[in-house]
């Protein structure tokens, strides 16, 4: 009957609908039963909270080099050149992430016009929109999570883009095309993993944008591409995660 769990450094919180909780609820857990050690627990009720309130409270414009705004539709509107409405509800990619950030400075440091685009692990589809306002016309968005594809999907109708397909799943969804640009802001196992389906899927001097990682993981986020024929341009740090740039 609980619902989620978060796990902490000594033990874990476990989140149950008050009409589902009762006192012996747990008295079947063989693992709290377990006479080879203790684990002790209490319960308490939680005080009901305006999420949505609470969500707006907390969640603040970006701006990212004084050019792009990414911001919630209850937030004014801002002088800049590109101003981004996201509403994540429960998807990754609001821009206040680093990986996020890093791969929005690098869209807005690259001519997109004419070009082709697939955007791995979308998640709001924040990077995808970005790309098209920077002029691409052909752009694949692709997560594997349900909740972001359909918030993808929103956040395209709100910002008015034209060009963005959205599909559900993972690499065995990208379709046969070949793009002017591959952006993947998903994380080091996953990126090493379909690292050689990102080179079948580049044009011949086309550009791959990774992020995801952290400082530590870029010299074997390298070698990998290295081997497979791409050249390192170079890589941005925030907060010790990494966004990096290579070619084809």
């Amino acid at each position: 009957g609980f619902e989620s769990f978060v796990e902490h450094s000594n033990g874990v919180t476990a989140y149950i609908q008050k009409e589902d909780y009762y006192p012996s609820i747990l008295d079947d857990i063989q693992i709290l039963n377990n006479n080879t050690f203790t684990i002790n627990y209490t319960s308490e009720e939680i005080e009901q909270v305006n999420w949505n309130a609470k969500w707006e409270e907390n969640f603040h414009p970006i701006l990212v080099d004084h050019r792009c705004s990414v911001r919630a539709p209850f937030h004014s509107k801002p002088s800049v050149e590109y101003d981004i409405v996201i509403e994540p509800k429960m998807s990754f990619g609001t821009g206040h992430h680093e990986t996020t950030h890093m791969m929005i400075e690098y869209i807005l440091a690259s001519d997109f016009t004419n070009n082709s685009v697939l955007d791995m692990g979308c998640g709001t589809a924040v990077l995808a929109i970005l790309a098209e306002k920077r002029g691409a016309t052909k752009l694949d968005a692709i997560d594997i999570d349900p909740w972001c594809v359909e918030n993808s999907q929103e956040n395209i109708s709100r910002n008015k883009c034209n060009f963005i397909t959205v599909s559900l799943g993972d690499a065995t969804k990208i379709p046969k095309d070949k793009y002017h640009t591959v952006i993947a802001n998903i994380n080091r196992n996953i990126l090493l993993n379909d690292m050689v389906v990102y080179k079948e899927s580049l044009l011949a001097g086309g550009t791959l944008f990774l992020s995801g990682f952290y400082t530590q993981d870029l010299p074997v986020i390298k070698q990998a591409c290295s081997k497979l024929g791409f050249t390192f341009v170079g890589n941005k740090e925030r907060n010790n995660w990494v966004g990096a740039k290579f070619t084809l």
